[in-house]
């Protein structure tokens, strides 16, 4: 999907999405600061870790529009991995150590019988090696220290999960999820149902929500635009990323006081759920919460999509 891209004169004040390919071998945190230092805008988050060896989709967030960070995090997410049979790891990735090998014998109809097997509701516990956090520290700082911490499962959700295609040990795979959901950990039990053991060797994502990895930018393309202000253009509209919240008008009045934090009436509201607002002159004001009874509530309010940096 082709998105209009934010244009704004005032350099000194900048919000938007950056849709940033990100490359392999580099964490989620540099990625941010390569492409903070590229824009010149101080206010800046990522939507959601990538480990080192992923690539892909990663929505950077600057000025107002960290506001919307967690929309993302919470968001459905769509990745292609490539998984090889044979090896386990103590990492679930290729970046650890071998901890066992065996024989890879099994078809490829047995490989998608047991992929089925994780779709829809499951249970997964969070890896060692993640930025879950234990006691205010990540476990993956407790990993390091070869200290294993007992964590408590989460419920995710598989929409859809596909075998793609095979090449000896290696497979590849194709699969919707819900946040929260780790890959390595679906590698690692993959191997144990099939018997022979398997991890990670290389995880791309797709999507985040409607967003999409054909949209995105890598850091050489965004290099290689001269200036900074040409740079910042290539930030989409906050609003423009939140097009599956329903669009709510109000007027002039209603606008005024939203904006001073009441709940306010508004045409067309959905009867639960979160709303994209605008005020008369088309405006985006930013995040309503229908009350159910008419009514919408501020939630995540913004200064104006161009306030920033």
């Amino acid at each position: 999907m082709a998105m209009m891209r934010q244009n704004q004169q005032n350099s000194a004040q900048w919000s938007g999405v950056l849709l940033l390919d990100k490359p392999e071998n580099i964490s989620s945190n540099k990625a941010l600061g390569k492409v903070k230092s590229l824009m010149e805008i101080r206010k800046a988050g990522h939507t959601g870790s990538l480990d080192p060896i992923a690539t892909g989709l990663l929505p950077v967030c600057f000025g107002e529009s960290t506001k919307i960070a967690g929309f993302f995090l919470d968001a459905a997410k769509r990745y292609q991995t490539r998984i090889k049979l044979g090896e386990s790891t103590n990492t679930g990735d290729r970046e650890g150590v071998v901890t066992s090998r065996a024989a890879v014998d099994v078809s490829d109809r047995e490989i998608q019988k047991v992929l089925k097997q994780f779709e829809g509701d499951i249970s997964q516990v969070p890896p060692m090696h993640s930025a879950v956090k234990v006691n205010g520290e990540p476990l993956y700082k407790y990993a390091r220290k070869g200290i294993e911490v007992e964590r408590k499962a989460r419920q995710v959700t598989v929409y859809e999960i596909a075998l793609l295609k095979r090449a000896d040990a290696y497979i590849d795979i194709d699969l919707r999820s819900s946040s929260g959901f780790y890959v390595r950990v679906l590698a690692h039990e993959l191997g144990e149902k099939l018997g022979c053991g398997a991890h990670v060797d290389s995880l791309k994502r797709l999507s985040v929500g409607h967003l999409q990895l054909d949209d995105a930018y890598t850091v050489e393309q965004i290099e290689a635009i001269p200036t900074v202000e040409e740079r910042r253009r290539l930030l989409v509209p906050s609003d423009e990323t939140l097009i599956d919240l329903p669009k709510i008008s109000l007027s002039l009045d209603a606008a005024y006081y939203l904006c001073q934090g009441h709940a306010v009436r508004a045409q067309d509201l959905p009867m639960q759920g979160m709303v994209r607002l605008y005020d008369n002159c088309e405006d985006f004001l930013g995040i309503g919460t229908s009350l159910g009874d008419g009514r919408v509530a501020p939630k995540r309010m913004f200064l104006r999509d161009k306030s920033a940096a």
